[in-house]
This record gives C-alpha cells, structure tokens and sequence, in this order.
C-alpha cells in the first residue's frame, strides 16, 4: 500500500490543473533570449517523472535543448500575464482550459498535424494544441461486486447502497466533473443545455446520491484506498490516479470508462505571444502532436493520456479511440457551472441534511 500511495501522490500533479504540493514557486531568472541558442522555456504544471520522459525524446528528436519552470497552473498563468510585455518563456504546456482564459497571452499557431486529430479535439481556437487528456471514471472491488459496472447506471444497484465512494461536487473538482459527466450521459435532449436540464438527468443524480445512504467523502485518496481496501466496493475518480493501480497489476481493481459517455478533460501545448523563440516552440508543439511524440507520451509516461488517434499506449491504458467521448466545450463548462452547482446545492439540501 505505501508504494501505490506515493505512487499516486506524485500522478496526481498530471491532472489537468495540478501542481506538486510541495513544488517552489516558478523562480523569476528565466533566460531572456533564446531566440540563438536552440533553447526553448517551457511553463508547466506537469510531473517531473513524466517531463524526464517527454523531454529528453524532444531534444533527441531535434536538437533543440529545453529548459522547464515548473509550478501550478495558476502560478504558471500569473507569470506569463506578469511577463506579457517581456515574455521570458516559449511554450506554455498547462490545462486547455487556462489558455482559453485568456487568449491574448497566446499566439495562434496551428500544429502541422492538426487535421489528424478527431474533430472533437482539433485546434479550432487556434491556441490550443490538445495533446493529453484525463477523463472521469468508475473503479470498483471485484472482491466485493459480484457483477460487471459497465456505466452509470449500474450505480443504482440497491447492492451498492452505501458502498461508493464519491465526494461532494460543490468542492471536490472530481465529483463536480463526474456530476457534469452524468448530466450530459444521462439526461435526453439534443444538446448540452438540454440534457443538463432535462428531468432524466436529474432524476438519475438524485437516484445515484439517494444510493450513497449519506456517505460523501472528503477527499480523493479516500476513495482510491477506501475502494483497494474494501471500506467502498465502488469509486469515483479521474483515470490518472486510476491508472498507478493499472500499472502495478491490481487484479481486484477494475476501471470503467463509462458506456454512457465520458467528458476528457484536456492539455494543450500553447505558443507564448511574442515568445522569445517562437520557431523552437513551434518544433516542440509539432512534435508533441506527431505519432511519434503522442506515442512516446502514451507509452512512457504514467498517468498521461495521448490524443491521437492510432497513438501507441500501453497495455493498461484506453486509447481514445476506444472512448464514448461526449462532445463538451470549456466554454460551455464555464457558462454552466454556477446554474449546475445552484441545482446539486439544493438537491443536495435535501438528501444529506
């Protein structure tokens, strides 16, 4: 147990918007002009573990050499709006949704690959290129769940009363997306604002807390140890942490990609405006979303899911291919999610208190 839980500590900093809780605050001295050096600076949330892969096969690959400012994304974020007058880095690698903050930051730059990607995640903004995602899953027990989970809706089960383990969405960002995912899987509709407002979906939500019987958890590693060790038979979580278990060879820990229809969430590699050395940057950007960098990317590092279609993963992982992707944009996400959260509050209200 002690090694899969410092296993998990650090692929919790691949989640889209994570940092290392003990990582410094991104140092002020980056180099100024790399624009002669064959140097690129890259800002990024993203785990050591995972850029000692990713980088070294880039600068294999190129010859160009890469320097990394690690820190969360909102201290990623915060640097390059600080820096906007005189950037000190070239590529920013963090969640796609903190690029669409605020593209101004940003210069459009389209990947040469592009149109290899599934619609869904092609570079329509112009400043983000997709190149990993995470998604929302279910892992269960099969020392205590004697039947298949292939979605959602075997959550209902009245043999699971009690026995999941899922937190509360107002504040845990896992169980407001899973809540999200729900809505969007089950509700009936012919678009997004349909479905999270139709009867069904809420009908389904209020079913599935209903089956908790009055348990939420208060945290994410409750959920992944409660599940290993029996205290829940069913979890609610994200793929990454999901996946240190994968790959240790759990045999009674099974991970489900719902059949209804799973919500990635993504990260995007961005070209810094007025970037010190933006033709570097843009050999980086080129690269992570060729075969051949989404392939390195899904085979070598832990927790990080490839994008592109036909990239090599390995064994314990779903490429995204094989995923029911429900169509979802950031931008919808941010427009919804105060109107999802007032709906769930008062549900919630009613259920636990």
């Amino acid at each position: 147990m002690k090694k899969i839980t410092t296993l998990l500590l650090g692929m919790l900093l691949v989640l889209a918007g994570c940092g290392s809780p003990t990582e410094k605050t991104p140092e002020t001295n980056a180099p100024d002009d790399h624009a002669d050096s064959g140097t690129i600076t890259i800002y990024t949330p993203t785990a050591q573990d995972n850029l000692d892969v990713m980088i070294p096969a880039f600068e294999e690959a190129t010859g160009i050499k890469v320097e990394v400012i690690r820190g969360s994304s909102g201290e990623v974020y915060s640097r390059i709006q600080a820096e906007a007058e005189n950037p000190k880095a070239d590529v920013a690698w963090i969640p796609t949704s903190t690029v669409l903050l605020d593209t101004s930051y940003f210069e459009a730059y389209t990947s040469a690959y592009d149109d290899q990607y599934d619609e869904t995640f092609r570079n329509t903004s112009g400043f983000t290129t997709q190149i990993g995602y995470n998604a929302p899953v279910i892992i269960y027990n099969t020392n205590l769940v004697d039947f298949e989970i292939h979605g959602y809706a075997d959550l209902l089960n009245p043999e699971l009363k009690g026995k999941i383990a899922m937190g509360n969405a107002a504040s845990s960002s896992s169980a407001y997306n899973h809540l999200e995912n729900m809505l969007l899987a089950m509700g009936t509709g012919t678009t997004n604002d349909e479905k999270a407002a139709s009867k069904e979906a809420w009908d389904f939500v209020r079913a599935f807390y209903e089956n908790l019987d009055g348990k939420i958890v208060d945290s994410s590693s409750v959920t992944y140890e409660g599940v290993l060790s029996g205290e829940y038979a069913v979890g609610m979580t994200w793929d990454t942490p999901a996946q240190a278990y994968m790959a240790e060879g759990i045999d009674n820990l099974k991970v489900v990609y719902m059949d209804e229809g799973v919500i990635p969430g993504t990260s995007s590699v961005s070209l810094i405006k007025n970037a010190p050395n933006p033709e570097g940057a843009k050999k980086f950007i080129d690269w992570f979303a060729s075969p051949e960098g989404q392939s390195v990317y899904g085979m070598d590092c832990l927790g990080a899911n490839p994008i592109l279609p036909g990239a090599k993963v390995a064994d314990y992982k779903l490429g995204i291919k094989d995923l029911n992707v429900i169509p979802r944009t950031t931008e919808w996400q941010a427009e919804n999610k105060e109107k999802i959260l007032d709906l769930y509050e008062d549900m919630y209200l009613e259920i636990f208190e």
